[in-house]
Formats: C-alpha cells, structure tokens, sequence
C-alpha cells in the first residue's frame, strides 16, 4: 500500500468542526490513505464513528478514556469515566481499530498523589483487558509516565500498543521496542530535541508516523493538521539518512501489522 497512515489524531477537536471536508482533502493530496482518530472521553465516541461513516475507508475510528479528564480543570481518569464509555465501546466495537487514547498522564498539575496515580492505572488495566477480549491494540498516551506506562502494559501481557508522541528517554524507549510496541512520531520532531534523540535511537521497524492533530504541528500554538505527517517522515529520513520512501513504506506496514483491521477498512 502506497501512502500514509497517520497512527493517531484528533480530527473530532472542535478545531476542525468548520472545515472538517477541506481538512480531510488536504491530507489525501498529501498522500495520506488513512488515519486513526482516538477519543478521550465518552461524549466524543458518536461524532467519531459519524466522522468515519462521513469519510468511510480513511478515518477509522479509535475509542477509548484518556487519563486526563476535564481539560479545563485536568484531573486524572477514574473508573466512573470508564463506567460511561462501556457500552459504547460494545455497540462500536466491530467499527473500531483500538482502544485509545488510553494510558498513564503523572503531569504534577493533573495528578500529584499515588491515590490519582492508582486510579489512572486501574482505568488503563480494565481498558487494556478489554483490548485483549475484542483482540484490538492500544493506543497510548504516557506523558510524565514512559517507564510506569511500559512497565504496566508488560506487566499486563499487552502485545500491541502505540505509544503515540512518547516523552521519555530513548533508553526507557528501548524497553518498549524489546516488548514489540511501537512509537509514532509527530510533526513537532522538527523543534523537540527529545523526539530526534528518540528517532535516532528507536530502529525505524519499531516506528510509525502521528501528528495528534490540532496538537503536536511543526508551529507552536498553531493547529496541526493531517497533511502535516509528510514532516513527521521527512524529518524521520533525514535523521536516519534513508529514503523518504523508505519511510513511507516501512512505517505504513508498520501501521497495518499493529492494527490489523486497517487492511480490510482502508478503501483503495
């Protein structure tokens, strides 16, 4: 399959409510054949599955509980977060590619004590369980939580999980790629001295391409789209001094052997 599969975005922010069609024909231009959008909460799981219907065979759904709930007062996720996503993570779940966005967030204003800790983990576990029944993967969030995040999805058995825009150090990186995860890398590589240490280190078999629109864009505070993960692959190639093809190439079947579904969603 020849194109790009941005791993995971955010395309049912209401950045993109008033021009959600030119959006999405941008990235095909651009190369794009598909891309995941990942739910935070319950209230978004509708307009997400109404997106893919809308733009069937490019945009496959994702559902899933950040751990961050309530972006104005961010407070970690609880398992009553949970309680509300069940049932239609059930009537959804032949649509849905993976759980996600899913994961850990120890960001000290979000969470500051082990009982908020404790709680995001139990979210996470019950979440990564239900992957394991739908046989799904997980995509994950771990902001100030690389290694604990890690450690758990082990921990948990878990085989298949993105780590979408992952923050910590190469070495703790490392761990994952060991356990067969893979990391997507976003079009903010280009000012992240972290993200290229990441790039350099993590073996391009272990990678895929995100751009965890509006958020993430090459810009500060300037909304990210989907057509920006052409930077996400070019800045890829230029670190490894390879071939943006290869890029391209390696990082697609990447997508489509995490996510199995893609195969039989993406319309050609």
């Amino acid at each position: 399959m020849h194109g790009y599969i941005d791993c995971h975005c955010h395309i049912s922010a209401d950045d993109f409510d008033s021009d959600i069609g030119d959006v999405i024909e941008d990235s095909k231009r651009a190369g794009l054949v598909a891309l995941l959008a990942v739910a935070e909460h319950a209230g978004e799981f509708e307009k997400i599955i109404q997106l893919s219907q809308r733009f069937p065979g490019f945009i496959m759904p994702c559902l899933g509980v950040h751990p961050v709930q309530d972006p104005g007062q961010p407070r970690g996720a609880s398992l009553e977060d949970l309680d509300a996503a069940l049932p239609l993570i059930d009537k959804h779940k032949d649509h849905i590619v993976a759980i996600g966005e899913v994961g850990l967030d120890f960001t000290p204003r979000v969470v500051n004590n082990d009982a908020g800790k404790d709680s995001q983990r139990k979210v996470l576990i019950r979440q990564a369980e239900i992957a394991k029944q739908l046989n799904l993967p997980l995509n994950v969030h771990s902001r100030s939580a690389g290694r604990p995040t890690i450690h758990l999805l082990k921990q948990l058995g878990v085989e298949n999980a993105l780590l979408h825009a992952f923050d910590g150090k190469p070495s703790v990186a490392m761990e994952g790629v060991k356990a067969g995860y893979f990391f997507s890398i976003p079009p903010s590589i280009i000012r992240s001295d972290q993200k290229q240490k990441l790039v350099k280190q993590v073996p391009l078999e272990s990678m895929c391409l995100e751009t965890d629109a509006p958020a993430l864009g090459p810009e500060k505070q300037v909304r990210n789209v989907p057509k920006n993960i052409s930077i996400s692959a070019e800045y890829i190639a230029k670190i490894k001094g390879i071939p943006l093809e290869t890029v391209m190439e390696v990082t697609t079947q990447n997508a489509l052997h995490l996510f199995p579904k893609l195969k039989s969603f993406i319309k050609p």
